[in-house]
């Protein structure tokens, strides 16, 4: 009997009530083969958190994210809404509050350890409530957290110990901001950790959360992280993934730059300076991605030529894997403050007094939008 066959028969993980499959590790129910002969039968997730702690992600798309969240707005829980403040407006929920109905909303801003230390955290937690704000969303404390080196995480205990009040803790977030990696710090802090997964099946949908005990009786419940297909990190291979991802501060690279002259990062993007003065422009990016510069009249060419071999990533052989880029013609007014963003790849700020007119190209699909800036 093959194992699909005895998924089949199996049908459902005794932890989460997820549908079990052993073909895609990174969706819900994924349970490895070996794990066929184990009794009762738990997905992966499920597993890691009871024998190791744990917590892994797993992801949905939009549509069926939204029908999670309609199921908490009919509960009674708080609310913890994670983004990436590397990519704010490509991970953060719009319309949170209009389908979590009156729950609190904690939003808290994950990988402040990508920013310099001299950074005024209080000019970045003023410029949050502002996106958000902007974003439709009006939540009741607003944070600034590293999962990776716990910085601000004792004060979010503490925000979550005084507006909880007894309820369950609902935490959501768009994949790649973290979000793991922090249920992981709150599983350690909160959790009953001898405690048996208990099980969330809401009627008529396959789409289940983990529920985490805590030791009211309430619980820390994982939703799967929503897919934004608007993000460059959506549409890359973890091979490159981990080159446009900052894993240390990022250090701003600055070009001085005249109009007729073009940015290449990598080749995911490319940024064109069309009219303007003489001006800078700060590029907010991973350190691992090489950008290079060239004029505007040559850029057709150099891409034609050295695509995917000094342009890149992505190699000539994942080139293919990535839609055509589209053009976005973009204007900065007189006054600078302004940063150009390209969703999962990073931003460029524009330190202009007299405006600027640029053209970015990215693939099909990528959020590129102007915004006030964040540093």
């Amino acid at each position: 009997m093959t194992s699909k066959e005895i998924i089949k028969q199996k049908d459902a993980c005794a932890g989460c009530g997820a549908k079990l499959q052993t073909e895609h590790q990174e969706k819900l129910g994924y349970m490895h083969p070996s794990g066929l002969n184990r009794v009762p039968h738990v997905c992966q997730r499920c597993f890691r958190i009871k024998h190791y702690n744990e917590m892994s992600s797993t992801t949905l798309n939009e549509d069926d994210f939204l029908r999670i969240l309609n199921h908490i707005g009919l509960s009674s829980g708080l609310v913890v809404h994670i983004v990436d403040l590397f990519d704010f407006e490509g991970s953060i929920i719009s319309s949170l509050e209009r389908f979590v109905g009156s729950n609190p909303i904690i939003l808290v801003a994950n990988k402040i350890d990508l920013f310099p230390k001299n950074i005024n955290r209080n000019r970045i937690v003023n410029w949050v409530q502002k996106q958000a704000k902007e974003a439709g969303l009006k939540p009741l404390e607003t944070i600034l957290v590293s999962a990776k080196t716990n910085e601000g995480f004792d004060r979010l205990i503490e925000l979550l110990a005084a507006h909880r009040k007894g309820k369950d803790i609902y935490v959501v977030g768009a994949t790649n901001v973290g979000k793991s990696t922090l249920i992981n710090r709150l599983i350690r802090d909160l959790s009953e950790l001898d405690a048996e997964l208990t099980t969330s099946r809401y009627p008529g949908t396959t789409l289940d959360m983990v529920h985490i005990p805590l030791d009211d009786g309430k619980s820390i419940i994982d939703t799967p992280g929503i897919v934004y297909r608007s993000r460059l990190t959506e549409m890359i291979s973890k091979r490159d993934l981990e080159i446009i991802t900052p894993d240390k501060p990022i250090k701003p690279l600055n070009y001085q730059l005249d109009e007729g002259q073009t940015l290449f990062f990598g080749g995911l993007a490319r940024f064109d300076f069309v009219k303007g003065d003489h001006q800078s422009f700060a590029c907010f990016i991973s350190n691992s991605l090489k950008i290079h510069r060239t004029k505007l009249e040559r850029a057709d060419e150099l891409y034609r030529e050295h695509k995917g071999v000094m342009l890149q990533p992505p190699s000539v052989e994942r080139m293919n894997e990535l839609p055509d880029w589209t053009k976005h013609s973009l204007h900065i007014p007189k006054g600078g403050g302004k940063d150009v963003i390209i969703s999962g790849l990073g931003w460029i700020k524009v330190n202009s007094d007299s405006g600027a007119e640029l053209m970015v190209h990215a693939p099909k699909g990528i959020k590129v939008l102007v915004r006030d800036s964040l540093i």
